[in-house]
């Protein structure tokens, strides 16, 4: 094929080396220019839609592309990854049920509030101690009470927080949400955890609903419930706390984000609940959204693990992954331990 003159190579795959140059040069393939890198981006992506490609190694696939040739759709991955993600929690509404979803909302709540403000006040000190910035401080605080980088994207416009103070903490939450999905399950199967218990702990003590949903999918379809149900509710306190930071920091004018794709989960439950003993048919719906919600799901993970360059892990620097660290084993274990002696008192 003809060779046309090769582009910048991104960051991960920035070396002088003609093997990494070669993943990076445009050949014309039926008349249109692709690079070597962007074909193995696409073959990755349609392994990721197969059964044979579980969440947790999709993601394992996008951190191998980000570390190795680099991602050659960075910008486009990055603003398709939220929209994609709240298309799956929707889907996965049709896959519950309403009453068994109140009912693990309900042995949550105490859980998610004591955490969530838990979480904020440790951050705080533990903040100072290290003496990182105010809003490096309260985002990634945020990002492990609530629903990581949900709650930073949210938070972080409120805040009147820079580019960079943003960039520092969601790179904290992604790498931490990476090894929670990878660590979690085989923890639980450790402990013996069962299904209510191990879903109701990733609600509590994973960062991401991508991640969550992950953790909770491979370790079983009614950790899925729980954990899903769970960790909505605790997103939905992104609004107190949106409006706790505008007064807290004095942003007067803060716009505040709403995460409205919550009520297009409900409302999924609830027509997976009724609708039917009405509508016949609409027992072949909830399967097929729930097929196509975790396909989204994975392709989700697969594009966050392509997105983590080794120039972002390296762009965090030390002390922000210590904050992040220190937070994140004090919500699981303390967690794991209310959970269990909730279980066995």
């Amino acid at each position: 094929m003809p060779t046309l003159p090769a582009k910048a190579a991104p960051a991960a795959a920035s070396s002088n080396s003609s093997f990494f140059r070669s993943f990076h040069t445009p050949h014309l393939l039926w008349g249109r220019p692709i690079t070597v890198g962007q074909g193995v981006f696409h073959l990755l992506l349609l392994a990721c839609l197969t059964p044979w490609v579980t969440p947790p190694l999709a993601l394992a696939l996008g951190l191998v592309l980000a570390q190795t040739i680099g991602n050659p759709f960075v910008a486009q991955t990055k603003a398709f990854t939220p929209r994609l993600l709240q298309f799956s929690v929707v889907g996965l509404g049709f896959g519950m049920n309403a009453h068994a979803a109140v009912q693990a909302g309900q042995e949550g709540i105490l859980l998610t509030v004591g955490s969530i403000f838990g979480t904020l006040v440790l951050g705080f000190f533990a903040g100072k101690w290290l003496g990182l910035g105010r809003h490096v401080v309260h985002l990634i605080s945020c990002g492990t009470a609530i629903c990581g980088g949900s709650a930073i994207a949210a938070i972080g416009p409120v805040l009147g927080a820079e580019d960079d103070a943003l960039s520092v903490s969601l790179g904290t939450v992604f790498v931490l949400n990476a090894v929670a999905l990878f660590a979690f399950p085989p923890i639980g199967h450790a402990l013996h955890l069962s299904q209510q218990q191990f879903g109701l702990w990733c609600a509590i003590a994973i960062h991401d609903t991508s991640s969550v949903v992950g953790a909770a999918a491979a370790y079983g379809s009614q950790a899925l419930e729980v954990a899903t149900t769970v960790k909505l509710a605790r997103a939905l306190w992104i609004i107190p706390v949106a409006f706790g930071t505008a007064m807290v920091f004095k942003q007067k004018e803060a716009k505040i984000t709403i995460p409205y794709f919550i009520l297009g989960f409900i409302a999924a439950m609830v027509f997976n609940t009724y609708a039917p003993a009405y509508v016949p048919a609409a027992k072949a719906l909830g399967p097929f959204m729930v097929r196509l919600a975790k396909a989204g799901l994975t392709l989700t993970l697969f594009f966050i693990g392509a997105g983590l360059s080794v120039s972002v892990v390296r762009s965090v620097g030390g002390r922000p992954y210590v904050l992040g660290m220190l937070l994140w084993l004090t919500v699981s274990i303390v967690s794991l331990c209310v959970i269990c002696q909730a279980e066995h008192p």
